[in-house]
């Protein structure tokens, strides 16, 4: 892949890969507009396969009529430039919320659902808010404040009809399943019917057409959240298997990223004192482009690995790891991690 598109070149400086499927690849650097350089995200299409060409383009197009309306509300990514084949937005400093977990923070929810009826107000329906991705988790004055991401499959209305209204219901339920999972005792009477009406077309949907795009993207490898496929869902766990019967292993966490070259990439972090080459020879053919043995892996208070914190050190998103460590024995661990982290292909001082 060329390091800068044709149309951006010397108003581009490349940074971190945030994310590489066969619609676009996005990443993170530093855009030169009219009132100097600032931080932002690239779309770019340079290089999708052909037989994702045009459906690559109309998800473009998308994209750049709805940031357009929804940038200057300020409640999504603001859009800097849109050309042929390379889109660039704003950066929004926050986490994705799966990475973010806001477990019982009903303040993000109010903010999410103002944010999400000010999109409506405006006439746009995001239509892929059941990922946690596409919402972001910002701090704000000491609170957590939402952003919406990815308006991929956004579509824009100028009347109010039966189709906006049925898309706004959606786009809302979806909110209303991921306040159900983080803040559960801050629904509302009125938002618990919402959940338990689905519409028709989402019943529909789920009976025929989901159980086919399941099979066809199977076939295509898209078997996460991320697209990430099968070293995801069938590489990572035989590692994490594989390691755990080592003597000098005594927990194991492997999380993907995307990686510039290799599209995804598996990082493997290995609690113990075994020698790094030594369990590279022990995983024979099925490795990891990235092992490293750490002290301590970072865990929350009921000992659970913190593989969100592991996700964006894998990424170099080093920048966005502080906010979400809680005590200062938690920045000692994660900063030893840090400082021997093994990708270092993709990286960007923020």
């Amino acid at each position: 892949m060329n390091d800068i598109p044709d149309e951006l070149a010397g108003r581009w400086h490349s940074g971190v890969v945030l994310k590489r499927d066969v619609f676009s690849t996005i990443e993170r650097g530093r855009f030169r507009g009219e009132d100097g350089e600032v931080e932002a995200v690239l779309r770019r299409l340079d290089e999708v396969p052909w037989w994702s060409r045009l459906l690559a383009q109309e998800l473009f197009r998308r994209e750049r009529r709805a940031l357009a309306i929804a940038g200057p509300l300020g409640l999504a990514p603001l859009l800097l430039y849109a050309g042929r084949r390379a889109l660039v937005r704003g950066w929004i400093h926050g986490v994705p919320l799966h990475i973010a977990k806001p477990y019982g923070d009903a303040a993000y929810f109010r903010s999410a659902k103002a944010a999400l009826r000010a999109l409506h107000r405006a006439g746009i329906a995001h239509n892929d808010l059941a990922k946690e991705q596409n919402w972001l988790y910002a701090r704000d004055g000491g609170y957590g404040r939402a952003y919406l991401t990815d308006f991929q499959l956004a579509a824009t209305f100028r009347r109010r009809g039966a189709l906006f209204r049925l898309a706004r219901y959606e786009d809302l339920r979806h909110l209303l399943k991921h306040k159900r999972r983080y803040a559960p005792d801050a629904l509302t009477a009125a938002e618990r019917r919402v959940l338990g009406r689905k519409s028709f077309i989402t019943r529909a949907w789920m009976a025929t057409g989901k159980k086919i795009y399941y099979a066809m993207t199977r076939g295509l490898n898209f078997t996460d959240r991320e697209g990430r496929g099968l070293r995801v869902v069938r590489d990572a766990p035989a590692i994490v298997t594989r390691l755990r019967t080592h003597p000098q292993v005594r927990d194991v966490a492997v999380v993907s990223y995307p990686d510039r070259r290799a599209g995804t990439g598996l990082y493997a972090f290995v609690e113990g004192s075994a020698n790094e080459r030594e369990l590279e020879v022990f995983l024979a053919g099925n490795k990891p482009e990235h092992l490293q043995v750490v002290d301590t892996l970072p865990r929350n208070a009921q000992g659970d690995v913190r593989n969100e914190i592991l996700e964006l050190v894998a990424m170099n998103q080093l920048d966005l790891i502080d906010p979400l460590l809680k005590t200062e024995a938690e920045r000692a661990i994660v900063g030893r991690i840090v400082s021997e982290r093994r990708n270092l292909r993709d990286r960007f001082a923020f």
